[in-house]
């Protein structure tokens, strides 16, 4: 029995996706392509931001940490379960699994707090325009990324070091397509309480923050275009906002049904469904909606050049929503 719980404890087999054998060449491609198209998007952003100066912005910095994090989230679970889709064992070690889980929470955790500070900096950008590089000054730009990451990892680190206090005499098998902590609680045959516990109070607390510092600052940018004289600027910034507020929507809001919901720590049969959103979906779609838009910005700004007017023109856009146009587009 002792050598069955010592196998166990150190090998585990993931077995999420693999219900259809006939779809397996199917799924792989779709995920490949996914993961190509995940990777190229983020980490041609952030190479692009490096290499432009004129990009070196608050906004734009944490737009760049925020496409770094997606990538490690998408690096830490796309290829292994690439892998099994033709492995035969599919097996991962206790210490992978701990890895894995690692840097997932790592990245889904500064992604959260990067979200956070890229709604505050546009709450100020817009909202406080005149006051902006006093109110978000490049120093307190990097505190914040600073910290978001502080608290990444020592989120990971507090999650990684309860697994260590767990003993897996169940099945072996993983109903998941990565090592996620939730499917590794139910196979433990030591209580897992304080670790399901400490879930509910980190995910809660860190979701409580972060999720209200976005919707009060969105709120307040929303309020601001309401106040926009011109309608089509006022069409242009709800299209824009509303693409944002959906991503941010998705992502928290599936976190929060995975972790934070009360019954998600015992029901395991929407795992797969709901992690797919948040960490392959949200990676895959963040660099186009937070950079895509750009190009209309550019080429709006271009053909009103000729038409400048006085600031009481009932017909044109503002200068003042004009700014506002392109502080939403590059958010």
């Amino acid at each position: 029995m002792t050598k069955d719980n010592h196998s166990l404890t150190t090998e585990f087999v993931l077995i999420g996706l693999m219900d259809h054998p006939d779809l397996k060449t199917l799924l792989f491609v779709m995920f490949f392509v996914i993961y190509l198209i995940t990777m190229v998007g983020n980490l041609g952003l952030v190479a692009l931001i490096i290499m432009e100066r004129r990009l070196h912005t608050p906004m734009y910095i944490f737009l760049g940490n925020l496409a770094l994090m997606d990538s490690c989230c998408s690096s830490a679970i796309t290829p292994k379960m690439l892998e099994n889709f033709f492995s035969r064992d599919k097996k991962i070690s206790l210490y992978e699994c701990m890895g894995q889980f690692y840097f997932l929470c790592l990245a889904e955790t500064a992604d959260c707090f990067l979200l956070a500070a890229m709604a505050y900096d546009r709450y100020v950008a817009i909202c406080h325009p005149l006051q902006y590089h006093t109110m978000m000054s490049k120093q307190l730009c990097i505190q914040m990324i600073i910290g978001a990451y502080i608290a990444g990892n020592v989120h990971s680190i507090i999650h990684v070091v309860l697994l260590l206090r767990l003993r897996f005499c169940r099945s072996h098998q993983i109903n998941h397509f990565f090592c996620d902590v939730l499917p590794l609680y139910r196979l433990s045959c030591v209580d897992p309480y304080i670790n399901e516990l400490m879930v509910l109070v980190f995910a809660g607390i860190i979701q409580i923050v972060t999720v209200t510092t976005v919707l009060i600052s969105y709120f307040c940018i929303l309020f601001t275009i309401f106040k926009m004289k011109s309608k089509e600027g006022r069409s242009k910034a709800s299209s824009t906002f509303a693409s944002h507020f959906l991503s941010v929507s998705i992502f928290y809001g599936s976190l929060l049904f995975m972790y934070v919901w009360p019954s998600s720590v015992k029901e395991g049969d929407k795992d797969i469904p709901v992690a797919i959103f948040y960490t392959l979906i949200i990676p895959l779609l963040n660099p186009f909606i937070y950079s895509l838009r750009n190009k209309e910005v550019i080429s709006y700004e271009n053909n009103s050049e000729e038409e400048k007017t006085s600031y009481s023109s009932k017909t044109s856009i503002t200068h003042c929503d004009k700014l506002i146009l392109v502080i939403l587009s590059f958010k």
